[in-house]
């Protein structure tokens, strides 16, 4: 029989499952991931005493519960990626409907925290961001449906995610949060696209989502609001958009140094939303470059990995997972220099946040688990007929 081989990593029997993980994972992502959380613990040491202050808190405060949460993060995803996917797939798809009936009932039980969106279940000693978990788990589940429905005899597959989507979607729309129900639209697109859609359905939904928009501006003022400011010529420098264009030009090359920074003590959501102004004031293009980095090297390798893969499903979700991972710093970034206008979307594994890091965590523990290398020949040998054996 012929040997089957996933790249050079050989079948290994009986071995135990830490040695195995650790030959099979992509160890530079997850290297990556490691330096990202390390770089928020950095920034949390530099943005959050101010808020804590202004709460009465001891000056760590907030970076102690990054600590915590960020090592909850940590081993979530660590243990989710030694799972197979099948088990993974499982697990995501109770997180999925767990996460769906918490965001459903958010506009009854949830609160705004006077932010003007309704996203939070308040818990008395913090709060959960359903969408946060709801993401991940949707990517696997509507990866399934469309890989399933490439099957002779399977479902419409292709139309009940795009069903799916639309319906988380608008649950996202009445929070109103059109940042995520976005970055949801394109995993799915990403996902559609991987299976073979024709251009002319995903032209219909850029569309369909620029209408949407629309529709969204003429009945939300929290939407316009966010509109009109970044459609305005100029750019008032007392809110928070102002004061992280001015702190980026301020950072210059090399930043104004470790502490010197004054953005933190002006900017409400310095350690979330914003923290990638604190990282150029501080550290300047250096870091920022450093950080973009990072998010392109696992996007990259994750995809690579993935273009060997010959499970549909996982090729699928993986490229969603991936792609949204980068998506989401891209955006939280662009918002940042002023290229998109402000989501309330945070840097992954970089900004304060219990629900974002946990999330996150969940996330890249299935995309490592869906990279890792398997006893399975290349996706170049069944096309071309020498995975037969």
């Amino acid at each position: 029989m012929t040997e089957m081989v996933h790249g050079r990593i050989p079948l290994g029997d009986g071995e135990p499952i830490l040695p195995r993980w650790w030959r099979t994972v992509d160890r530079w992502s997850l290297a990556c991931v490691l330096m990202l959380f390390a770089v928020g613990m950095l920034l949390g040491f530099a943005a959050s005493p101010p808020l804590a202050a202004r709460n009465g808190l001891s000056a760590f405060h907030y970076v102690e519960r990054q600590a915590m949460f960020g090592g909850l993060a940590l081993f979530t995803m660590v243990v989710i990626s030694m799972l197979p996917p099948m088990q993974v797939r499982r697990l995501a798809v109770i997180g999925f409907v767990i996460s769906f009936v918490a965001l459903a009932f958010l506009p009854v039980f949830g609160t705004d925290f006077g932010k003007g969106a309704t996203r939070w279940y308040s818990i008395g000693f913090g709060s959960v961001q359903p969408s946060e978990f709801l993401k991940p788990g949707f990517i696997v589940v509507a990866g399934w449906l469309i890989a399933a429905g490439q099957d002779l005899q399977g479902p419409p597959g292709k139309r009940l995610s795009l069903l799916l989507a639309l319906v988380v979607c608008l649950l996202l729309a009445l929070q109103p949060d059109f940042g995520q129900a976005a970055l949801i639209l394109f995993a799915w697109g990403v996902m559609y696209f991987v299976a073979g859609a024709p251009f002319i359905v995903l032209g219909a939904l850029a569309v369909l989502t620029v209408f949407a928009g629309s529709v969204a501006y003429n009945n939300s003022d929290h939407f316009a609001r966010r509109i009109d400011g970044f459609l305005s010529p100029e750019v008032d420098p007392t809110t928070q958009l102002g004061y992280a264009t001015g702190a980026i030009r301020e950072g210059g090359f090399l930043g104004v140094g470790v502490g010197e920074g004054r953005v933190k003590w002006s900017l409400p959501d310095a350690h979330t939303d914003f923290i990638i102004a604190v990282a150029a004031e501080e550290y300047g293009l250096i870091l920022v470059l450093f950080i973009i980095g990072l998010f392109g090297t696992i996007v990259l390798r994750s995809l690579i990995r993935l273009m060997r893969e010959r499970d549909p499903f996982i090729r699928l979700a993986g490229a969603g997972l991936a792609c949204a991972f980068g998506v989401q710093a891209m955006i939280n970034i662009s918002v940042a220099v002023r290229l998109l206008p402000a989501k309330g979307m945070t840097l992954p594994f970089v900004s304060y946040g219990g629900s974002s890091l946990l999330a996150m965590g969940i996330a890249m523990g299935i995309l490592l688990s869906f990279t890792r290398s398997r006893p399975q020949g290349e996706i170049s040998d069944i096309l071309s007929g020498r995975g037969r054996g």
